[in-house]
């Protein structure tokens, strides 16, 4: 079947539900949307699943950009496997599996916990002296990703969310978005875990100069030259679950900054992405305006974790239920128009 036949019939199905036409929303065109991805007029969802990637940034280790420090990367890590954060409650109460994947924190994990261990290295370079990482550690970090989503896709899931944890990512992040979009830095800049005003103004002067420092040429550059680890490898998981024909959940600033990436290496990758939420974070909104993306929740959000995405994927479910279960028209015997029409 060609796509335009498909989006045709299920158009088709989604209007000859019991209910006027269009009254569902945006759930019809997310239904539509899931039906095209996976192909079938009968899509469903399996296994949803979030992967949360945590990895350290060198920029980090002297406080300038960042309230809390660095040490507090690998406490939250320990929090995830502990059951303690957002996102662990967040994902219990939507039956999500979820995985934690240490890309790069500067810290040892005992192996006895359940820590997907794909570390590159010990924390990023401080970009403001050389890039973050080399393009070696950069191609490392994009093929352990892709090994991750596949065998998580092997196992029965088509449906997958992304989350991050790294102190000082929303400056990596904002130093991507401006390379992918061109919007000047001071505009990409925001408070990340709670600057003032006066340490926003820090930032933008830092992230200005670090920005001004280099001329990365390809995507992969960029990543090398201003990334973290877990943001290359959130990279390499969107191209690699696209691939797969999965379902992709994006969430807030960090992994919308990421998909810029990816977009900028594929730019197919978009038609795989639901777009969880609009993040409270500074530069956010400007980031999906580029994508031209369409969030599901508008919650005041910008904690990270992939707590966003986890809060979508209940509308995620409701979509496909109500297109594969709700009766037709005529199934329910319900008129379809007025007999004085």
């Amino acid at each position: 079947m060609t796509a335009v036949s498909l989006k045709q019939k299920l158009r088709h199905k989604i209007d000859l539900k019991t209910k006027p036409l269009g009254t569902l929303g945006v759930l019809e065109e997310l239904a539509l949307q899931i039906g095209l991805i996976q192909n079938t007029e009968t899509p469903e969802i399996s296994k949803p699943t979030i992967v949360v990637f945590a990895g350290d940034h060198g920029i980090a280790k002297k406080g300038q950009v960042n309230p809390f420090p660095q040490e507090v990367t690998a406490q939250m890590v320990y929090n995830f496997v502990q059951g303690g954060a957002a996102i662990n409650v967040f994902s219990i109460t939507n039956a999500i599996e979820l995985n934690i994947v240490d890309s790069g924190v500067n810290h040892d994990f005992e192996p006895h916990l359940d820590i997907i261990d794909a570390k590159i290295a010990f924390g990023t370079n401080n970009y403001q002296d050389q890039p973050a990482m080399t393009l070696a550690q950069c191609e490392d970090a994009l093929n352990k990703a892709d090994d991750i989503i596949s065998k998580i896709q092997s196992e029965g899931c088509n449906t997958i969310g992304f989350g991050e944890m790294g102190i000082s990512n929303t400056s990596s992040a904002a130093l991507l978005m401006a390379h992918f979009t061109g919007i000047p830095i001071a505009e990409c800049v925001g408070s990340g875990t709670g600057l003032n005003d006066e340490g926003i103004h820090k930032k933008i002067q830092i992230l200005s100069e670090v920005y001004k420092k280099y001329n990365p040429k390809t995507p992969e550059e960029a990543l090398a030259t201003f990334g973290g680890f877990e943001i290359a490898m959130l990279c390499a998981a969107i191209l690699k679950a696209a691939a797969l024909n999965m379902i992709i959940i994006i969430d807030g600033f960090i992994v919308t900054a990421a998909l810029l990436a990816a977009h900028a290496i594929n730019p197919n990758v978009l038609k795989h992405c639901v777009f969880a939420h609009s993040s409270n974070e500074q530069g956010h909104e400007k980031m999906l305006h580029a994508l031209n993306a369409k969030p599901l929740l508008s919650l005041g959000l910008r904690l990270g974790e992939g707590t966003g995405a986890a809060l979508a994927i209940p509308l995620i479910r409701a979509a496909v239920n109500f297109l594969n279960n709700m009766a037709s028209f005529e199934s329910a015997g319900v008129s379809t128009e007025s007999e004085n029409a």
